[in-house]
């Protein structure tokens, strides 16, 4: 995700220069055979153009919004994972403990036991990371597996959705211990409940990652713009010429702006469709992981902790 206030000169010039160049050459080419070669047969109502302008405006309007609210929710499903890892922290916390009138495990097993449930947690989160952005194979040993018992790491690292597995992993416990007497049927259900929010925060992530942006929204939208920006010149350079002797160079840069306006929306709705691809405007997993992987460690009262993730280059992965 892209943290600087305002885009630098570098990255709006890395998406929009090749297709400016291909703008200027084109209008560049409608001047010439208009002026030099009298090919007047080009000049075509400026109307047409308008009204064929305002109906590609519309089209591109509504994707780049259908786009940034994939985005937006997202972002939103990584919020609710931020909250549900909290609050799975100060449950697990209050919750796993002997009840009154039971043998009281020494603090040591009961330590490890928080521990357990909590980096398991971290484990989750990671990978889902990784499985979104399919980079378990290279990513697991470094990102995922310290946190797991290297029996778990080496059950769950082979299925095909490993974060489904760790949340079976974490039922499971809650299971026994329910049957050990550490959790009453009351605060079980509610972490169980914790464990659906996590799958449904699962689900909608894999909802969006799984179901690409509509193809026909996107390659029409990608075509209408093209069709426009190669109609738009034929539309100016009669009006240009009418300013006067050279004014009709004038077409040139106008033109090539609206168009580039037009790209640029188009490009935009383009980049912000995944918002799981570790690109430059996508949801910031790596630093959401980090920060909970932060908070839950701080509450086992470690100190010796990993570093925030900085942006790099002014992005934020």
């Amino acid at each position: 995700m892209y943290v600087r206030k305002n885009l630098r000169f570098g990255v709006v010039w890395a998406l929009s220069w090749r297709s400016l160049l291909l703008f200027t050459i084109y209008d560049s080419l409608v001047c010439l055979a208009y002026e030099f070669w009298h090919v007047h047969w080009i000049d075509i109502p400026w109307g047409g153009v308008a009204t064929l302008g305002t109906a590609v405006a519309f089209y591109i309007g509504f994707k780049s919004n259908g786009s940034y609210d994939r985005f937006w929710e997202g972002r939103q499903l990584w919020g609710t994972i931020v909250n549900v890892s909290r609050i799975w922290s100060i449950r697990v916390f209050h919750f796993v403990e002997p009840m009154a009138g039971d043998r009281l495990p020494d603090y040591e097993d009961l330590r490890d036991l928080h521990h357990r449930l909590l980096y398991r947690q971290i484990a989750w989160v990671n990978a889902l990371r990784l499985h979104l952005r399919r980079q378990t194979a290279e990513l697991w040993d470094t990102d995922v597996a310290p946190f797991l018992d290297p029996n778990e790491d080496a059950d769950v690292r082979r299925m095909s959705n490993p974060p489904t597995h760790l949340l079976r992993q974490q039922s499971d416990e809650l299971r026994q211990l329910h049957q050990r007497g550490l959790l009453t049927e009351f605060r079980h259900v509610a972490m169980m409940d914790t464990i659906q929010d996590m799958f449904n925060a699962q689900g909608g992530c894999e909802r969006i990652k799984n179901t690409p942006f509509p193809r026909q929204y996107a390659f029409f939208s990608f075509l209408f713009v093209w069709i426009f920006a190669l109609v738009l010149p034929l539309g100016l350079v009669g009006e240009f010429s009418k300013l006067g002797p050279n004014h009709i160079w004038l077409m040139v840069p106008f033109a090539v702006l609206v168009s580039g306006v037009f790209n640029t929306i188009e490009t935009v709705g383009h980049i912000s469709e995944n918002p799981f691809e570790n690109q430059m405007n996508d949801v910031p997993m790596t630093a959401i992981c980090r920060s909970i992987e932060i908070d839950l460690r701080e509450l086992l009262a470690e100190t010796r902790l990993p570093a925030k993730i900085e942006p790099i280059d002014d992005v934020l992965f």
